[in-house]
């Protein structure tokens, strides 16, 4: 996977992948470099403070994403990253992948909940692993609202659909998801913020960052680009408290001859810009949703990590920040609709 590409002089600073950087010249090269590993970590640990307690959750009733799945009775990539790199920010993490253990008393003893998940997670579905109860689902959004924190990572949208089950057929065009509910929208995704319709090819996209004063965003230049899997949502909560745009100007099927017609591979992404990292409360509770988190790479640079535990400082209190809504100023067309399309692998192909 590539990584974040410069788009001014600051930004150059936010690099996901050595390997994708644009280089130009080698001196600016070689400033950026010792720029970059002589920045301190965006949440050191400060080991007099007790760790904060964090679940993991990656129970994956639809689809299961590769960094988060376990082989061989081995930890997960994700799960190997976080287990490495929580101490040293002051967190402590339980990994799970099962629903059953969700009740009061369980939820009771983590400071905020994290979810890389799919589908329907009161049934089985695809991953076998147990489900969680209607009763453990409100028992999740009572805790969150009474104060707890939460973290939707990538498919964290891609979870509990309005108006879907485990046996919705979800490998045509999902046209049901074209349109905004609001009120009338799962419980869960009021919540988190808003819900994934579908997903192109991965390609390489402008993110502009919107509130660099939020944990984890300073120092990362005003946009970046980047090759994911880009979601495309719909559904947005009036209050969010958008940090990353997603500029689709540009967004095109990486494959398509010059001029070909619209494909699925980036119907999705023809409509104006939309949020794809925002925060915001849940009543006591602080929500962060981020769309990226696709790739292993991803993962691992320490970019995408300063974003990463400056979200977790921000949702467990070690840290505080203004999120007032702006979605409507700077997102005005995030709930315009992308033409239908169905859905298809985002793996580029090989040429």
């Amino acid at each position: 996977m590539a990584g974040l590409h410069p788009v001014s002089g600051a930004s150059l600073f936010f690099i996901l992948s050595m390997m994708s950087i644009r280089i130009f010249g080698k001196l600016g090269f070689i400033a950026t470099i010792a720029y970059f590993v002589c920045l301190p970590p965006a949440s050191a640990a400060d080991p007099s403070t007790p760790a904060k307690k964090v679940l993991f959750f990656s129970k994956s009733s639809n689809f299961e994403h590769a960094v988060i799945k376990r082989k061989g009775g081995k930890p997960s990539f994700v799960e190997d990253v976080l287990a490495e790199t929580g101490p040293k920010h002051g967190i402590a993490f339980t990994f799970s992948k099962d629903g059953s253990l969700f009740s009061q008393e369980y939820l009771a003893q983590f400071d905020a909940y994290i979810f890389y998940t799919s589908g329907d997670l009161l049934a089985v579905g695809k991953d076998g692993n147990p489900p969680m109860s209607p009763a453990a689902k409100a028992a999740l959004l009572n805790a969150i609202k009474n104060g707890k924190g939460f973290i939707g990572v990538h498919s964290g949208a891609d979870t509990f659909h309005t108006g879907e089950t485990v046996d919705t057929d979800t490998n045509r065009a999902r046209t049901w998801r074209y349109k905004n509910n609001g009120d009338q929208a799962d419980p869960y995704v009021r919540m988190l913020g808003a819900e994934f319709i579908v997903h192109g090819v991965q390609q390489v996209a402008k993110v502009r960052i919107i509130d660099p004063k939020f944990p984890g965003l300073s120092n990362k230049g005003d946009a970046f680009e980047l090759l994911e899997e880009w979601y495309s949502l719909i559904d947005f909560s009036p209050d969010l408290h958008v940090l990353l745009l997603t500029e689709t100007a540009g967004m095109k099927d990486p494959e398509a001859a010059p001029g070909a017609p619209v494909s699925a591979f980036y119907a999705p992404y023809q409509r104006p810009p939309y949020p794809t990292t925002w925060a915001h409360m849940y009543g006591k509770g602080r929500v962060f949703y981020t769309a990226l988190g696709h790739n292993e790479s991803t993962w691992t640079s320490e970019a995408f990590q300063d974003i990463f535990y400056g979200a977790v400082d921000w949702t467990v209190r070690n840290a505080d920040a203004d999120v007032t809504p702006n979605i409507k100023q700077v997102a005005p067309g995030a709930w315009e609709m992308p033409p239908v399309s169905p859905p298809v692998s985002g793996t580029p192909k090989k040429k």
